[in-house]
């Protein structure tokens, strides 16, 4: 629980963002990223949202970071920008809001937006997670679907009395959500490399849900609280998890903490430290095909393996609805066997009578 000295961190040069996107992050992003034009066709929407105009307003509303204010926050910014090997350095501000929060606005210049509430929170390694985070989803262009996710919840609460197109924008939000909170997972594994820090970036999810008392907190106790937010409760508690989660842009943060240690015993953190990573130069040939498979492994796999009630029960009718199907077959092959055995006798009796 105490905090991690400063020290000198593994610099990745020409990193992809793939690298640290979450499958069904990274398919979408990628299959974006093959649509020419769409770019053009999303800034035109951003300007819906007048990106331009909010700059101006966190211009004038709260501190761009520089050497010259926040110091500390302009150190990491640069010292993430290093490790990530970024073309770019996106703008910093700091909100003054008691909130604890950051977050990524823009399509065309991204910038970061952190609030007071965040920097008093988080200890300098912790900020380094914090910063490292935002930073990875200005890489990646996460506000692009974002853009895309706000318009669409404006347009369905316009629309929403609508009985059949209604129902059908609800979906498209749904499956934006659960984008945006993979995306989440994704900004905390860059986040994770920005720090180099396992044990920081599980105390940025500790203090963002029990505040700033690590001395009464654990962090394998947090760890089991996952665990069994997984595992407890039967069918309903399934339902009411996914109810919880259907609005959300965000894991919960114990939820958060446990898919990070998850990704790090995985050994995938390990490799890109030792320089097995995707490099940018390589994005245009990046396999469509290819990233949905990888989506498609990792939901299965979490499928397979999750103690959750809900996916428990789907799980095993499946199983039992492949059981009683193959019984089902079986008995059908043993009836019309029997028939057509009983039809060829009854031909052979024909036959015989006939010839009598």
């Amino acid at each position: 629980m105490t905090d991690s000295p400063d020290r000198t961190r593994t610099r990745l040069p020409g990193i992809s963002s793939r690298a640290w996107e979450h499958p069904a992050d990274r398919t979408a992003l990628v299959t974006l990223r093959s649509l020419s034009g769409f770019d053009t066709v999303l800034k035109t929407l951003s300007g819906l949202f007048r990106e331009r105009q909010h700059r101006l307003l966190y211009l004038a509303t709260s501190v761009r970071v520089d050497a010259r204010q926040f110091g500390s926050i302009h150190d990491l910014r640069e010292d993430c920008v290093s490790i990530l090997d970024a073309n770019t350095t996106p703008e910093f501000f700091v909100l003054q809001d008691p909130q604890p929060n950051a977050f990524t606005i823009g399509m065309d210049t991204p910038f970061v937006v952190l609030t007071t509430g965040m920097i008093d929170l988080m200890d300098y390694e912790e900020l380094r997670f914090v910063v490292g985070h935002e930073l990875g989803h200005a890489l990646s262009g996460h506000a692009v679907y974002r853009t895309v996710l706000l318009h669409l919840m404006r347009l369905a609460g316009s629309i929403g009395w609508m009985p059949v197109g209604g129902w059908a924008l609800r979906a498209i939000v749904a499956a934006l959500m659960e984008w945006s909170r993979k995306s989440e997972l994704s900004g905390d594994r860059a986040g994770l490399l920005c720090s180099q820090d396992p044990d920081a970036a599980i105390r940025v999810q500790m203090k963002l849900a029990g505040g700033p008392r690590l001395a009464s907190m654990n962090t394998v106790a947090f760890l089991e609280q996952a665990a069994e937010y997984e595992a407890s409760g039967d069918l309903r508690d399934g339902v009411l998890k996914l109810l919880n989660l259907e609005l959300q842009t965000h894991p919960f943060s114990v939820l958060r903490a446990a898919e990070l240690r998850k990704w790090v015993k995985s050994g995938e953190y390990r490799r890109i430290l030792e320089g097995g990573y995707p490099l940018r130069a390589d994005d245009k040939s990046a396999s469509i095909g290819d990233e949905i498979r990888g989506a498609a492994r990792s939901y299965k796999e979490s499928f397979d393996q999750s103690d959750d009630p809900l996916i428990r029960t789907v799980r095993d009718v499946g199983r039992d609805f492949g059981t009683a199907a193959q019984t089902v077959g079986d008995g059908i092959n043993d009836v019309v066997s029997n028939i057509s055995s009983k039809l060829a006798d009854w031909r052979v009796n024909r036959d015989r009578n006939d010839d009598n």
